[in-house]
């Protein structure tokens, strides 16, 4: 399952923001970069309901894979994950999370991969109860 369009980041000036200002998790596998939303950036998208909802992108570079469908098929996995174990009532917080997979071999560790990515999950506090 996709992620809400409501729930994605877009465009350079928001992910230059969160280069900038963010708050950076690392694992052997993956960054986390937070940083509070700043809605002022949006506005330019014509997304004005949800534009402090909190929001995810998740980058996954060519060093990760050559093929497209593997870098889609890690994509899917980690958005799946995250919007089984995210409660609509945590949409109210107003950060954006970009996820970044370093180049590594993860792409045969699924298994690691999402255990990895639970982990930064609450130690950024993102999905604490």
């Amino acid at each position: 399952m996709a992620l809400p369009k409501a729930m994605r980041l877009k465009g350079h000036r928001t992910f230059d923001y969160i280069h900038k200002n963010s708050e950076k998790y690392y694992g052997k596998l993956m960054t986390f970069k937070i940083a509070r939303s700043n809605p002022k950036i949006l506005i330019s998208h014509k997304n004005f309901n949800s534009l402090n909802n909190f929001k995810i992108a998740i980058a996954i570079s060519k060093k990760v894979s050559k093929k497209a469908v593997v870098r889609n098929k890690i994509r899917r996995l980690l958005q799946d994950y995250f919007l089984k174990n995210f409660r609509k009532d945590k949409n109210h917080k107003p950060y954006w999370l970009l996820v970044n997979l370093k180049s590594s071999d993860s792409c045969n560790y699924e298994s690691k991969l999402l255990q990895e990515f639970q982990h930064l999950i609450f130690k950024s506090g993102l999905l604490n109860d």
